[in-house]
């Protein structure tokens, strides 16, 4: 099997670092990216600014290999890119220089529709274990298969956004008033975009830090155009920790932005509903929409929605390999227990590498936002350690692939109960090793 490439599903962070690991160990890769770019779903947030500084952003590996190649200026390791320049200053010159590497290659403009065992459907048992994997692939120039030894799926959530409806599903009436909902966090300092949202009533569903940096873009558009005005839409039945750690996160821009959360709420042009779960998106006589929830409630005479409910993971092309996952995250098995958001925060999540993000045919690997399914707030951090490992065990060494570390930020933004009583910050160090299997 070793004469086929590991093949990697996205060029984002993770997916380029696991090829950057690749690459430093001599192992032939292929990275599938279906965008047009390396780093193409951080390229529709290329606004939003990140909770990270540039040090927590480039893996090490990356780093050096770049460092390396002589043409790559590093960034101020203190400052603090937006979406578009993670991609332009760090994603797209590491994938350029991958790509040019022997063994090595990005491939753009392909989208993996399918992912099994070579010559096996999912009821096979006998000899699976020692099959390639056949990657199956959509391109501008039609449909593909390839053959990999191993399969590292890194294409993160950012193209499966939660909808709008209570039940996990859409609400009634969500699809056919798609033109009026936005996914995400708009550009709201882009004049065209502002345009939309300027003087008009704005529900918006969600309380994460995207929704949160919505909410803030929108309390200032009503500053400069007094006709806008917000209803936030909240789930749960008290505003509580939706705020999250404040002066106590160590991830200083998060703290920040969910103080600048508050006070927008505070605010004349914010009103807070608690307690809605949509059930419904219903046309008024005069063009607008009421939204109902599964209580009665309504909000009416809505002009916009903005839908910023976090995401969940695409295993749709993943049918004919067999996955062991938590029924509820959607994250690996042994995983998910560590990242359920009703009982650890971001900084308390415990080092993790190949032997938690394995899946029962061996070789495959979920990776990245997909491995964490449907909780939020995963940090690059731990992703560049989760393809350390796991591509460290795809070369065979063992004993690098067991020795996990991590230092993580302590904070509370998705923590149930919140830390922002905390009576002050610390760092976690989370160290493990394990020893290397007999023989």
């Amino acid at each position: 099997m070793t004469h086929h490439p590991v093949a990697v599903i996205g060029a984002g962070p993770i997916g380029l670092a696991a090829a950057a690991h690749a690459a430093d160990r001599g192992l032939d890769f292929v990275v599938l990216e279906s965008g047009p770019h390396a780093g193409a779903a951080v390229a529709e947030w290329a606004h939003v600014p990140l909770f990270s500084a540039w040090r927590e952003l480039v893996d090490p590996v990356a780093r050096r290999l770049l460092e390396a190649a002589g043409t790559w200026r590093a960034p101020d390791e203190d400052a603090y890119p937006t979406g578009g320049e993670w991609c332009d200053r760090y994603l797209q010159p590491l994938a350029d220089l991958l790509d040019a590497r022997p063994g090595g290659r990005v491939r753009y403009g392909a989208t993996v529709t399918g992912v099994g065992r070579a010559g096996r459907d999912l009821l096979v048992d006998s000899g699976r274990e020692d099959d390639d994997f056949a990657v199956h692939v959509e391109t501008a120039d039609g449909a593909e298969r390839l053959v990999a030894r191993a399969v590292v799926d890194a294409s993160g959530t950012w193209r499966s956004p939660n909808p709008l409806g209570a039940d996990g599903y859409p609400a009634l009436g969500e699809r056919d008033h798609a033109h009026r909902i936005t996914y995400g966090t708009p550009d709201l300092a882009e004049p065209t975009v502002a345009a939309r949202y300027a003087g008009k009533h704005v529900a918006l569903a969600g309380k994460g830090a995207s929704a949160q940096g919505a909410l803030v873009g929108l309390a200032r558009l009503a500053e400069t155009d007094p006709g806008t005005r917000v209803t936030w839409l909240l789930r749960r039945p008290v505003v509580g920790d939706a705020f999250g750690g404040g002066d106590n996160d160590q991830l200083e821009q998060r703290g920040r932005l969910g103080q600048a959360a508050r006070s927008a709420a505070d605010g004349g042009a914010v009103a807070t509903v608690t307690r809605f779960r949509t059930e419904a998106v219903v046309p008024q006589e005069d063009g607008r929409l009421t939204l109902t929830s599964v209580d009665g409630q309504q909000v009416t005479d809505v002009d916009e929605v903005i839908v910023v409910t976090g995401f969940r993971p695409d295993l749709r092309f993943l049918s004919e390999v067999r996955l062991d996952l938590d029924p509820a995250l959607g994250a690996p098995r042994v995983l998910a227990d560590q990242i359920h958001p009703d009982h650890h925060s971001c900084g308390d999540v415990a080092p993790h590498g190949h032997r938690e993000l394995a899946q029962p045919e061996p070789g495959l690997y979920l990776v990245g936002m997909k491995s964490y399914g449907r909780a939020p707030s995963f940090l690059a951090m731990t992703g560049f350690e989760q393809v350390r490992s796991v591509v460290a065990a795809l070369d065979g060494d063992l004993e690098s692939a067991d020795q996990v570390e991590l230092v993580l930020p302590e904070t509370g933004v998705c923590h149930g109960a919140g830390a922002f009583d905390a009576p002050a910050p610390r760092l976690v160090t989370l160290g493990r090793s394990r020893p290397a299997p007999a023989g």
